[in-house]
């Protein structure tokens, strides 16, 4: 045994052999505990040299908390902002009653409410179909959406369109009058006026199924003025121009065929003919006993080869109804300038009622050729059947027309 496994014994009495015995006995016990394993001794776990330190949670150096708190909020306030946006589309507290001139938008019977966003938002009347049908849900009224003619504005917030379609009324029809004589620009704008949906302009070019060659026009009618009757149609909520039109065109039929035309035939005037000369008889007539008068005047002129004169065929012309004709206007160059061209105009300047129809068919029994205002007639005209007549005539009605001051017309 070496000293140097003396040095490892723990102090003892060298003298004493007893005491060597029980040391080596500690030493040998030791060392098998060591080899075993299972003793107390030193800890055989392994170093900690070269292990990853592990992130103390709470420690001055770590930020993984700190990032979460920054994410959480981020996605908080995209979330606000997202849910704003959508109340303010949906809502739309800076939109009001929408811009421009009311238009007419015929909801039909029976669509739904997503249909009728989407009529409205093809019409530029909403923005979106589904924030309407939500807006409309919100409000509780999907039910109360009427159909029918409804007025409308373009770019209309979801509540202003909401409100107009639950407006009703007890009438079960729309009424429209259409004044006798006028044309069909001018009825036009009746037409509009009344809210009923449609292009009256477009939709009186042309009809399948009536032909104004029938009525003798021998294809100079280029649309169908003179042939829509006027009068006051009661018309079904949903029905549009075209309903109209088809009304005007079955009413002209039925008072058409009572005019008898045996005395127009005779001096070679045609169905369309006889429409064209009541076209002017409804413009030049204020009092109705002068229908036959005026009439009795076209004819003579036309059998003497005489112009006609008669200026609102230049206002059809220039589609001028209200403003006073210029001298550059009364010479235009136009067939239905009747001061520059002999014969009647191409065809009817409006639309004219039964009353100037039967007279235009039958026109008085009289030499009279020459008319001119009666002042202060309440719309009379004084006739007359030779040129001298008429000029002292004419010489009386301006008198007073400069005394007037303008028209001296009234009563």
């Amino acid at each position: 045994m070496s000293d140097r496994w003396f040095d490892d014994l723990p102090e003892h009495d060298p003298d004493d052999p007893e005491a060597v015995e029980r040391a080596l006995r500690r030493q040998e016990r030791a060392a098998r505990r060591h080899d075993s394993g299972k003793g107390r001794g030193p800890s055989l776990r392994p170093s900690r040299v070269g292990r990853p330190r592990r992130e103390r949670s709470g420690g001055s150096g770590g930020n993984g908390p700190h990032k979460g708190r920054i994410a959480v909020v981020a996605a908080g306030a995209v979330g606000l902002i997202l849910v704003l946006w959508f109340l303010l589309a949906l809502f739309q507290p800076f939109k009001g009653d929408g811009s421009g001139e009311s238009f007419p938008v015929n909801v039909p019977s029976g669509d739904s409410v997503g249909q009728i966003g989407d009529l409205l938002a093809d019409k530029g009347v909403i923005s979106n179909a589904t924030l309407f049908e939500v807006r409309a849900t919100l409000s509780g009224k999907r039910g109360a959406l009427n159909h029918g003619v409804h007025q409308f504005k373009k770019d209309m917030s979801y509540s202003a369109a909401i409100e107009e379609l639950t407006k009703t009324t007890s009438k079960k029809t729309i009424t429209i009058t259409i004044p006798e004589g006028l044309s069909r620009s001018e009825a036009a704008d009746v037409i509009k006026d009344a809210g009923l949906p449609g292009d009256y302009m477009a939709a009186t070019v042309k009809v399948p199924g009536f032909n104004p060659n029938d009525y003798g026009a021998q294809g100079r009618a280029k649309n169908l003025e003179g042939f829509l009757f006027p009068a006051t149609y009661e018309l079904k909520p949903t029905a549009d121009v075209e309903d109209l039109v088809a009304e005007q065109l079955q009413a002209f039929k039925d008072n058409i065929a009572g005019v008898n035309m045996k005395y127009a035939k005779s001096k070679n005037l045609t169905v369309y003919d006889v429409l064209t000369i009541a076209s002017m008889i409804e413009r030049e007539v204020s009092v109705a006993k002068e229908r036959k008068l005026v009439s009795a005047v076209i004819y003579n002129r036309l059998k003497m080869g005489e112009p006609l004169g008669i200026d609102a065929t230049t206002r059809f012309a220039l589609d001028n109804w209200t403003e006073p004709l210029t001298e550059s206007d009364l010479a235009v160059d136009s067939p239905y300038n009747t001061r520059t061209n002999q014969g009647l105009p191409p065809g009817p300047i409006g639309s004219p009622g039964l009353a100037s129809m039967e007279a235009a068919a039958h026109p008085a029994k009289s030499d009279v050729w020459l008319y001119v205002v009666k002042p202060g007639g309440c719309g009379e005209h004084v006739f007359s059947s030779s040129l001298e007549e008429h000029n002292r005539n004419v010489e009386k009605y301006q008198e007073a027309q400069s005394e007037a001051g303008g028209s001296p017309t009234g009563c």
